[in-house]
């Protein structure tokens, strides 16, 4: 009997560097249940970036019209993520997104993020090989409303 897959997180920006900020967070736990949401951006999250629209496809009005306020969000993630570990292909930068995220919040972050190397073997490490990006949600059902 195999063991379930692991939980994993992704997180979209407005940028690439620094001000950049969450503006998308989907989650995926073992149960394989979504979890996925816009964020409507804090008043002093200003950065945009044209580049990274241009990578998410996401715009900073459809957040501000569609996306959930940012304490709603953290409340959400932390209900479905519980206190396990979840683990993202983009450790580095989701982790400050997340610090970020949670900072400007009400609750305190209740799972802990691994990056997703974490789960592969020496061979694969070595190999350098880079696990499957996950689709959380058909793109049709993106946007809150």
């Amino acid at each position: 009997m195999s063991s379930p897959p692991p939980a994993v997180i992704d997180i979209e920006a407005s940028g690439f560097g620094r001000g950049s900020y969450p503006i998308e967070v989907g989650t995926v736990p073992e149960d394989g249940t979504s979890f996925c949401c816009l964020v409507r951006p804090e008043p002093e999250w200003r950065h945009w970036d044209k580049t990274a629209e241009a990578v998410h496809g996401i715009n900073r009005n459809i957040l501000l019209e569609r996306g959930l306020p940012v304490s709603e969000v953290a409340q959400k993630l932390n209900e479905v993520l519980g206190r396990r570990v979840v683990y993202s292909d983009g450790w580095g930068v989701d982790r400050s997104w997340l610090a970020l995220f949670f900072d400007c919040a009400d609750p305190p972050q209740t799972f802990r993020l691994e990056s997703i190397r974490a789960l592969l073997d020496e061979e694969q490490t070595a190999r350098r090989r880079v696990a499957p990006r996950y689709q959380l949600v058909p793109q049709d059902q993106l946007y809150h409303t």
